[in-house]
């Protein structure tokens, strides 16, 4: 079964060593940032239960990795969270088919 994302569109690319990597942005107001969180969590627990134990650097020989920033503007009209999830092949196909990632 496939998770559909509101708030996250990833862009793809790949490194020469197979590891590919998944870049989102999404850039809300405040009142809609509880709501993006909650859909990058549910992102991050699907890779942590379906990988378990596995995140870590991936030059050391782990599956999965993220980083997730977060900035504020100084007019709090917006805020912008940007999640990079990089893995394996494996990670990738499994991640691609569970968010039907294009």
């Amino acid at each position: 079964m496939t998770t559909e994302l509101r708030y996250l569109d990833f862009d793809y690319s790949e490194d020469t060593e197979g590891h590919g990597t998944f870049d989102a942005m999404a850039s809300t107001t405040p009142d809609k940032t509880p709501e993006v969180r909650a859909e990058i969590a549910q992102v991050l627990d699907w890779a942590e239960a379906t990988f378990p134990h596995a995140r870590g650097a991936l030059d050391e020989g782990a599956t999965w990795d993220y980083d997730l920033q977060q900035t504020h503007e100084d007019n709090p009209r917006f805020d912008t969270l940007t999640l990079s999830l990089s893995g394996t092949a494996d990670f990738c196909a499994a991640l691609r088919e569970q968010f039907a990632l294009g």
